[in-house]
């Protein structure tokens, strides 16, 4: 199994598995693929690929979970591992929150739903090329 993955956090399964359906579509076996319901369980989840020497390239979270929200969420992430590409993806967010997110966490890209494919994957890729691991 791959040492790289891309994680996605999302309280709604059918965004998830959308998600899931599209980047294997496209990077097929090329990294490790994790789904987490919500910041809590995203941030236990990290904890565990770290330990397992995972290099975790990029976060694709949704902005309006229950709990902690997706900006909070990238905060945390950022504080402890800021090399990792941060993407958030919103039906919901304000300006002001995405600004907010690109000045303290370095966010990549903000992608609304319903998100094209294409920007998806353009948004992956392009993360990859800015983590310094490559495709």
């Amino acid at each position: 199994m791959s040492k790289r993955a891309i994680i996605c956090v999302d309280d709604e399964k059918t965004v998830l598995n959308t998600l899931k359906a599209q980047l294997k579509k496209h990077f097929s076996n090329n990294y490790r693929y994790e789904f987490a319901e919500s910041a809590d369980e995203a941030i236990e989840l990290i904890e565990e690929l770290v330990e397992e020497e995972v290099t975790i390239l990029i976060i694709v979270s949704d902005w309006l979970m229950p709990g902690i929200k997706g900006d909070e969420f990238l905060v945390i992430v950022h504080k402890k591992y800021p090399q990792i590409v941060k993407v958030i993806l919103t039906g919901q967010a304000d300006e002001e929150s995405i600004e907010r997110l690109r000045r303290n966490v370095n966010l990549h890209r903000c992608l609304f739903k319903p998100w094209e494919e294409k920007d998806l994957l353009d948004t992956i890729t392009s993360g990859i090329g800015i983590s310094g691991i490559g495709i």
